[in-house]
């Protein structure tokens, strides 16, 4: 499906945006400014940008833990103000400060979040199903890695939408090892979207560095889900250069993986130049317009910061915390 100019326009932008982001949230958890961890995005966040760009609001989605979704969430429309705040431990954040990570912004169909590998499945599910059972042309984008597919909940799932040919599209942002340990180590396959043959869900393999690509496929799969045709698989095959967490260990099992690949991936498959690179190429864009939308992107991550910092640090009493406990 090819994209139009505002098509990439808004990837590009967003993928700017959400790379701004990526690098603010880095910046607060290396001065101490915030509570809990981070998984660092990096060069992996196309595959986010283009789950989120082309959602409409009443679309569920349920974002990929790499850099904690912003890239999705930046991408659908919403105002990640509050999330940064709640990564801050601060009363503006969308869970007040008490979370860390965890995620809801509901009137944006983003309902909830668990650190929970696979978990994200059967509430999609039933997000698929509710928009069937109501006649909506609602979507639900499940967004996961490709560790949750060693989840009995991942294979239930998409052997229920194929049944009943639920709107749900698997996002699956593959990188080739899931925190230490290699696909090839826990998979018979190298493709992962060849599990979806096996419940005649129709799929696709992406360059999960080329955020165009990245784009189409979510295009193609949106389409087929909104016209009711059942569940599409989409596998994006990404990048990770650095640790699974910021302070962990960038390791292949108990082997440091090889710096210098690394750095080479960092050099060679950057989503961010590569774009550029393309738009200027098709003279979809020039280097004016290109260097305005870093500016942008810059100013926007700055004011969130500032915004955040100027959130009261949250201190709940106990009485506060035990009013939403309804089993003690």
């Amino acid at each position: 499906m090819a994209l139009t100019k505002q098509q990439k326009t808004t990837l590009y932008t967003n993928l700017v945006r959400a790379v701004a982001l990526d690098q603010l949230m880095m910046r607060l958890i290396r001065s101490g400014k915030m509570v809990g961890f981070y998984h660092e995005g990096g060069i992996a966040l196309a595959p986010g940008v283009a789950a989120g760009s082309f959602l409409r609001r009443d679309d569920a989605m349920n974002p990929h833990y790499r850099a904690h979704g912003l890239a999705h969430m930046v991408s659908k429309g919403i105002d990640v103000r509050t999330y940064v705040a709640e990564h801050m431990g601060r009363v503006d954040g969308c869970a007040k400060g008490r979370s860390s990570f965890h995620v809801s912004y509901p009137e944006d169909h983003v309902f909830g979040w668990s650190a929970n590998i696979g978990a994200n499945f059967p509430p999609s599910i039933g997000y698929g199903f509710a928009a069937r059972y109501k006649g909506t042309d609602q979507v639900v984008m499940n967004c996961s890695g490709d560790g949750s597919y060693q989840e009995g909940r991942a294979h239930e799932g998409m052997l229920m939408c194929a049944n009943w040919k639920l709107p749900v599209i698997f996002w699956c942002e593959n990188n080739g090892i899931a925190q230490h340990s290699l696909l090839e180590d826990l998979f018979p396959l190298s493709d992962i979207s060849r599990l979806a043959a096996g419940y005649e869900i129709p799929s696709v393999i992406i360059d999960g560095q080329d955020v165009f690509a990245c784009g189409e496929a979510a295009l193609k799969a949106i389409a087929h889900a909104r016209a009711g045709k059942g569940p599409f698989f989409v596998e994006l095959k990404t990048l990770r250069v650095q640790e699974h967490n910021v302070g962990g260990l960038n390791n292949d099992g108990a082997r440091p993986r090889d710096p210098k690949q690394m750095q080479q991936w960092r050099e060679t498959h950057d989503p961010v130049k590569l774009a550029a690179a393309r738009l200027l190429k098709e003279k979809t864009m020039n280097q004016a317009e290109l260097d305005a939308i870093q500016v942008a992107a810059q100013r926007e991550a700055d004011e969130i910061e500032s915004w955040a910092d100027n959130s009261p640090k949250a201190t709940p009493p106990i009485s506060e915390l035990l009013e939403g406990v309804y089993a003690r």
